[in-house]
């Protein structure tokens, strides 16, 4: 029986998001810490196996909202849905005959829900390798990322950028240009992998007790692009600059500009729009400490440098009065 096996890592965005829907450009990295993973493998029909996210039995009323507030209406079972008809959609574009051989199909994650760290792209990207190598389909790794987001922003409808997608396909450390002529012209922005070791030691922090849609900030944010905002064009200007000066900082190796970056990062974001208290106080918290900080992704969590133990034991114990864990990120 043929198996396959497939996994896909969260991301942390470093800097320059969420410039990435918006012809920007950012620094992001995998989180080896946290992955999803998928198995396939041959069988009769075509299977989905419902993960934990997506069961439908509970012992009671709580059980359930609890349920919903962390993984939402739907779990993974129509990422999972949605990424099997783009990956049978774009074999039949690009003329390549599939064996008519079904499948089953199961996935499982220990990505933390909905704080920002790229889960759902993660479980779309891990599916998307398992069916190319249980098919034996190639697809170049530029193109992937485009054909993952499609799945959420196309066939699902939530507003996303590249970002994620990119550096999960990728892996590693990655500097990302969305250059719009490049988009334009390629299909595509322009991606460098960058040497994980260039990154000063980091520190990880996110919410237990938080459960937000990323989706629904960058709807707002998305509108006001389009009607032409001038603070927000603005804004993602500065978030490009970043980037391009972040990537200098690691070629350099100068931590102390990098985090000067990474807190600038995060100041420019909150004057775009009210921001959840609960963010900011783990912003303002790790801020305390001496640290940098800035958002790693949507919100939720939290990314900063620290290259001290004794301050990232401090955090940690500092983090756990509020209900948050804090990590070592694992980059390579």
């Amino acid at each position: 029986m043929k198996i396959t096996r497939a996994a896909a890592n969260a991301r942390i965005g470093l800097l320059g998001n969420p410039s990435d829907g918006y012809y920007g450009k950012t620094i992001s990295c995998v989180l080896r810490n946290y992955a999803a993973k998928v198995v396939v493998y041959e069988w009769p029909e075509l299977e989905i196996i419902l993960s934990r996210q997506d069961r439908c039995e509970f012992r009671q009323m709580e059980d359930l909202v609890d349920d919903v507030r962390i993984n939402g209406l739907y779990g993974g079972l129509r990422l999972v849905k949605a990424t099997i008809k783009v990956f049978a959609e774009y074999c039949w574009r690009e003329q390549i005959r599939l064996p008519q051989q079904n499948f089953s199909l199961r996935y499982e994650t220990d990505i933390p829900r909905q704080v920002g760290l790229g889960g759902s792209s993660a479980i779309i990207t891990a599916a998307m390798r398992g069916l190319s190598e249980f098919y034996g389909v190639s697809i170049p790794r530029e193109i992937l990322p485009g054909l993952v987001l499609s799945v959420e922003t196309e066939e699902i409808g939530i507003d996303a950028g590249l970002q994620d997608r990119v550096c999960q396909v990728y892996e590693g450390l990655v500097y990302m240009d969305f250059d719009r002529e490049a988009m334009s012209r390629l299909g595509h922005g322009l991606y460098e992998p960058l040497d994980p070791g260039l990154l000063p030691p980091l520190y990880l922090a996110y919410r237990n007790d938080l459960s937000r849609i990323s989706g629904i900030y960058h709807s707002d944010l998305k509108g006001r692009w389009n009607r032409g905002e001038r603070a927000v064009h603005r804004a993602m200007e500065q978030f490009a600059e970043l980037a391009r000066r972040g990537r200098e900082c690691l070629v350099q190796g100068d931590a102390e500009e990098l985090a000067r970056l990474m807190d600038r990062n995060f100041d420019i974001r909150s004057g775009l729009s009210r921001m959840d208290p609960k963010n900011v106080e783990m912003i303002e918290m790790a801020r305390a400490r001496g640290v940098c900080a800035k958002y790693a992704g949507s919100g939720g969590a939290v990314v900063g440098i620290c290259e001290s133990d004794e301050t990232f034991r401090g955090l940690q114990e500092d983090f756990r009065t509020i209900g948050c864990t804090v990590i070592r990120p694992r980059v390579s």
